[in-house]
Parts: structure tokens; sequence; C-alpha cells
């Protein structure tokens, strides 16, 4: 009984692959899809919250920047989304293989860029052709 109440409790929905912090933002970021793999459009979606008050920021700037071990880097800017301080953008990584993502984001031109420590993200192989939707 006591494990079908916390079950009631827990969050609904898809949880964000990653939490993240820095001095002054929390941040939550997911990806689609997941797990990404080579070659493909992968869309992270960036939801940005004042580390204090919790409320949402609007307006900011921010980048998403990945290296592999091979020294190859991605990267691409924030794009702001309908909802309150969200934010998404785009990145394909170019080959499988595990790398380093971070991001840095600022709430408006006057306050400097924050980065938040970077994850080490694992890319699978690009599919090959006739293999669509078959999972990693």
């Amino acid at each position: 009984m006591l494990a079908g109440a916390l079950l009631s409790c827990a969050p609904k929905g898809d949880q964000p692959h990653q939490r993240l912090l820095t001095d002054n933002y929390a941040m939550q970021v997911w990806m689609e899809p997941s797990p990404p793999r080579a070659l493909e459009e992968i869309t992270f979606r960036i939801v940005i919250r004042d580390k204090a008050s919790g409320e949402p920021i609007e307006g900011g700037e921010g980048q998403i920047f990945a290296t592999n071990e091979d020294r190859k880097n991605v990267d691409n800017g924030f794009t702001k989304a309908a909802e309150l301080g969200t934010y998404t953008t785009k990145l394909m990584f170019v080959t499988a293989g595990t790398w380093a993502v971070g991001l840095r984001f600022r709430k408006d031109s006057t306050t400097a860029l924050e980065r938040v420590n970077d994850w080490m993200q694992e890319v699978y192989p690009e599919v090959a052709p006739g293999e669509e939707g078959k999972k990693p």
C-alpha cells in the first residue's frame, strides 16, 4: 500500500534527461530522439529558471556545444520556444562515440555567460538504410 501511495506521488510524463545548475540558473534538458544517433538531427529542449526564485528566464541567450575524443566539434545557439523559460536548439553529432556536451547561458547581454559542468553523452552509430525504427 505504501508503495502504491509513493508511486501516485511520482512525477508524471517524460523525465528530464539532464538537470544542470550554474551559480544563478537551474536547467532541465531533454533531447529527441533519445538516445541520439550519429548523423541524425537531435532537438534539445532546455527549460531555464532562476535558481533562487524558480522564475522562468525569458529573453536569454545560450549555446550548446559538444566535442568528441577525435576533437570533432558541433555547436548551436538557442531559439526561444513558446513556453515560458523554454529554448530549443538542434545538433547533429557527426560520429558515434562518447561526446562531452556543455551549455552556456545568460539572461541578457549585460550579464556574464554561465557554463554548466559538461556531461558525457553516448552517441550511437547512424542507422543503416532499412534499419529505421530499431533501438540501439
